[in-house]
This record gives C-alpha cells, structure tokens and sequence, in this order.
C-alpha cells in the first residue's frame, strides 16, 4: 500500500483514548530482529521523550496554569501511545503503561498508516499485525508489512515538529515550516537526509540490513535521529547521543572574524563577526526557540594577554552578558509582555533567528589601550545552550543541573600582526560549568534575553 502525503488532509486523526496501549508491540520484542535499529533508537530524545525531566517539569507547570487544557496537547508527541490509549492524563503520568512510556517508540512510528496534516501530531494510526515502513519489499516471519512513502518524506516529522498553540494557532515551533519555506526543501532534501543518515548536514549512504534475517541494502535509515540536545542525554547517561548532539551543533554554523589589518594604539576600532547558517536545514535556533540560546562571545587581547574587549560572557548564575544579542524568538503575553510560558503566548514579539544558508553580521567597536602591546587578537565563539540556567534553577533545585554550554565555532582574526592572513577557525568544543568571566560567545540556537544591540542586514540586511 502506498501512502502518499499531499497537501490536503481529509482524514481525521487517530483520537484520544480510543485505542489501548495492548495492541501495541514492546520496543523490546523489536529489538529481537532489529536490534541495531533499537540500539540507535535506544537513549535517544525519541525514547526519553515521555521521561525528559525538563518537559515533565514544564508539562507539570502548563497543566496548573491552564486547569489540564494541555495535557493531551503536549504529551500527543512526547507520550502518543499514552494518550490514544487514554491512559494520560493525569500529567504526572502515573497511568502510563510501561509501553506508553517509552516515548516515541518502534511501534508508533511503525504504525502510522497515514497523515492528517501538519502540526500538532496529526497521526492516524493502525496498530496490529501491519507494519509500515520505507521499503515495498520488505517481508518479516513475524509481522505483515506495507510500504509508507509518508515515512521517507519531512512531512512524517511534520506532524510532531511543528506546534501550534492549541486556542489561538500562535506558531510555537516550527522546523518542518521552516524547512518547508527553506532552500532544501525545494532541491528535494528531506529531514531524514540529515537526521536518519550517517551525514551531519547532508544524504550519507549507509549500507546495510534493517533486520537480522533481511536482504543486504544500500540504505538503511540510522534510529539515532539526534538533534541539538546535548543536556537531557547527558542527564540520562548517554554519551553517544548527548556526542552526536554537539558533533551536529559544531556542523551548523561557520564564523568569520573580520578586522582592520593595522590600527594604532589609542585607535578605536571595528571588527565584524559573520554567522553563516551553512548547515542546518531550518532556522537556528529551532524547536521551542524561546528556550534556546545562541549567542556571540568575542574577546580582544593584547600581545601580553591582557584581555581589553569581552562581550557575551556569563556571569557567576549563568547569566549571559545583557548586551548580548541571543538569537532567539521572543513570545509575548496576552498584554504584550514577554513570557517564556509557551502556553500563555500569543504573540511573537520578535525572531532574529538564522534562516538556511542566511549569514548575519555583527559589529564589534572597542579602542585599543594606549599601552597595547602588538599583534591584538579578536576571537570569536558561537556559543548554544539548551534552555537559560536560571529557568533550570527555577525548576529544579539551584544546583541540580548545569545546562552545558556548546561551543558550535570558534574563529580568530589579529591587528599588527606579521601575518596578515591571521584569520583562522579554530577547535570546538562544549564547556559545562559557567564561567564568571565577563566576555562574548556566539551559539547555533537562542533563548529570550535582553536585546539592546538589534538591526538588521544580511546580502542587504545588516545586523548589528
């Protein structure tokens, strides 16, 4: 059977409580014939989607502030066995079957037989003996199968990453979208190019069987669907996934330093920063991107070492430097406040995120000492953290966590120096414990904060 996504969805979704978590299969019985898919799968914020302390916390939060309006809403992606089979709410998931509380799991995502639109976890499902996946020959001793031609396009990822709010439609989060209106959507990449092969940014082969008794194929989608979140799976123990994570931040983005060649000491100076988002298929930051931070760091040094010039820095809370631009959407309140609570949104007050392949500048103006000795460096950081530390202090005990700081790129430029080609990229890396210097970064995904450098163009948009 071939399924086939267009741009008109007829077809109801598959509604809460109308089915039962036993008439799904244990991801534990799949990995007895796929057990190297299982493995990737296994560890990854797919299966930890239901037991993400953050999303819990938050989840927990919304429920009390909107008397339960979203519950269903938001566990639809994080628990959708849990709630089609009715067994969630109540939010703090004590009624989850073991089945429904590993997340998004084999059984689900192999049991969408079809789509009823995009956003807000428009599937419809068909648990049984059939099977739906990406081949038209794939046979099983165990199970029937169908081919889903929905399983190998953006669209299966669509119905899950992209959120609505659920009264006023306000768009919360929207990859696919941003995908969609993007330039690979268009030269026919889709999410599963990246995400589901051995490529960071783009369509890598990877040969192989995707069951034990199976034919050998020359593809074979990888489970490991990694992101950008290097926190929660560190918080689990997972090294691989939370590894992957940063290896897929330090492949988003290039940074170029760009300074004046010579300058005299006393002289006040500019130097521009550019951020290219060269290879992330939607905006940077994306997902809940009122929660992300990516953000410039930039320091200028002397010959000696004497540190002059520090922007983007963290403070001893983890707070970034307040003159920082952050990259991020900024959501604002039924008065036109801003409000990190999703569900409280109605607005989006601002969004000064990277789209694909897009390159932003920033402008850096500082005056050299007049005791500066020679060459001065400029080095640059873009840095990324999964959520603000002090939202984390707030809902856990301060202390608890330490959200881990990515550095995504690294890249340097020199005044007075002997060699004028000084520009250079330099290591990446992730730094885990704030540091209480007072200087700038650069990241690959935002947060709200406080915006008092903005202005905009990039190939004629200038952001300053």
């Amino acid at each position: 059977m071939l399924l086939t996504v267009t741009p008109s969805f007829a077809a109801e979704e598959t509604a809460a409580g109308s089915l039962s978590s036993n008439q799904f299969e244990r991801d534990a019985k799949c990995a007895g014939c796929h057990g190297i898919i299982h493995f990737q799968w296994e560890g990854g914020m797919h299966s930890l989607a239901e037991l993400d302390p953050f999303y819990k916390k938050e989840a927990e939060m919304a429920s009390i502030d909107t008397d339960g309006l979203t519950d269903t809403y938001c566990a639809r992606c994080h628990t959708p066995i849990g709630v089609v089979s009715g067994e969630f709410p109540p939010v703090d998931g004590s009624k989850l079957s073991d089945i429904a509380k590993r997340g998004v799991q084999c059984d689900f995502c192999h049991t969408v037989s079809g789509s009823a639109g995009i956003n807000n976890a428009k599937f419809i499902l068909t648990p049984g003996e059939t099977k739906w996946g990406p081949f038209s020959d794939a046979e099983s001793p165990y199970h029937l199968t169908e081919f889903s031609d929905l399983h190998t396009k953006a669209e299966f990822c669509g119905m899950c990453h992209d959120v609505n709010h659920p009264t006023n439609d306000l768009p919360l989060e929207a990859t696919y979208t941003e995908w969609k209106e993007g330039p690979y959507s268009k030269e026919g990449v889709q999410c599963q190019d990246c995400h589901m092969t051995p490529g960071i940014t783009q369509f890598e082969a990877n040969p192989g069987k995707s069951a034990s008794m199976g034919p050998k194929r020359d593809h074979i989608f990888t489970h490991y669907a990694v992101g950008g979140n290097a926190f929660i799976t560190d918080i689990i123990g997972d090294k691989t996934h939370r590894d992957m994570a940063i290896e897929r931040l330090q492949s988003a983005a290039t940074l170029v330093v760009d300074a004046p060649a010579s300058a005299e000491a006393g002289e006040t100076v500019t130097v521009n920063v550019s951020i290219t988002n060269s290879g992330a298929g939607h905006m940077l930051p994306t997902g809940l991107t009122n929660m992300r931070e990516m953000w410039l760091v930039v320091i200028a040094t002397d010959g000696d070492g004497n540190k002059f010039y520090h922007y983007g820095a963290l403070d001893e809370k983890g707070i970034i430097d307040p003159d920082a631009v952050i990259y991020n959407t900024i959501l604002g309140d039924a008065d036109g406040n801003k409000t990190t609570k999703v569900w409280f949104a109605e607005s989006i007050i601002s969004d000064n995120r990277i789209s694909p392949r897009e390159t932003v500048f920033e402008e850096h103006t500082f005056t050299i000492p007049a005791d500066a000795k020679d060459p001065v460096t400029i080095s640059a950081k873009l840095q990324y953290r999964s959520a603000p530390q002090a939202i984390i202090d707030y809902l856990f005990d301060e202390g608890t966590y330490v959200v881990p700081v990515i550095i995504m790129a690294q890249a340097s430029d020199s005044i007075n120096s002997p060699d004028s080609d000084a520009n250079t990229d330099s290591n990446k890396g992730v730094q885990t414990e704030p540091t209480t210097e007072s200087t700038p970064g650069f990241g690959a995904f935002g947060l709200a904060g406080i915006l008092t450098i903005i202005a905009i163009f990039v190939h004629g948009k200038r952001r300053v």
